[in-house]
């Protein structure tokens, strides 16, 4: 082989290793963007199902509290008047079971206020349930914002609406779909419309 066609040979063979190279480099890139894509989706689909499982658990733990006299014998009074805000929705009628609240345990089968909406004919529905600790109480014991099969708690600074010192809640709507979200603090399709103004 004369030396012009040795170099076309090994020119060739250069051009042919590079080609190779940089198509398994592009292959590894898109294995590795198909690994990050497929773990991204495996953790929207863990919270996913967090979510669902904890909407369910909030269900069969308030179950027998769609009789709201159910709530009122196992402690839970009604405080706070009916919560509404003025572009946001409402929150509702908030039963709070003081000692749990005392409590400061967060149990996904206990929570500490049953919430329900006023009915024009008198009634109330049970629409969802909320989860709260007091922030001093909680930060006694842990150092982190507390949180339930995966959801976070909102932070209510003090001064507030409420009357309480600085406090964690998380809102459940169990029992009404929020097109906001299930764990938001405000609910678009509640209405404090029908409540009477008296604690019932």
């Amino acid at each position: 082989m004369n030396p012009s066609t040795m170099n076309r040979f090994r020119n060739r063979v250069r051009h042919m290793t590079l080609a190779l190279v940089a198509l398994s480099a592009g292959a590894s890139y898109g294995l590795a963007q198909d690994h990050a894509s497929h773990m991204e989706a495996m953790k929207k689909q863990d919270k996913s199902s967090d979510a669902a499982a904890l909407l369910k658990a909030v269900r069969e733990a308030t179950q027998r509290f769609k009789d709201v006299n159910i709530a009122k014998a196992e402690g839970y009074v009604l405080q706070f008047g009916c919560v509404s805000g003025s572009d946001s929705g409402a929150m509702g009628l908030h039963y709070v079971n003081g000692n749990l609240v005392a409590g400061g345990v967060l149990d996904r089968t206990r929570p500490q206020i049953i919430i329900y909406e006023p009915m024009p004919d008198g009634s109330q529905k049970l629409i969802g349930a909320d989860f709260l600790v007091i922030a001093e109480q909680w930060h006694k014991t842990h150092k982190e914002t507390p949180e339930l099969m995966g959801q976070l708690f909102h932070l209510f600074e003090a001064p507030n609406r409420f009357g309480l010192p600085p406090f964690y809640t998380l809102h459940v709507w169990a029992w009404k779909d929020n097109p906001n979200g299930a764990f938001v603090n405000w609910h678009p399709n509640v209405s404090c419309n029908s409540f009477s103004g008296q604690n019932q």
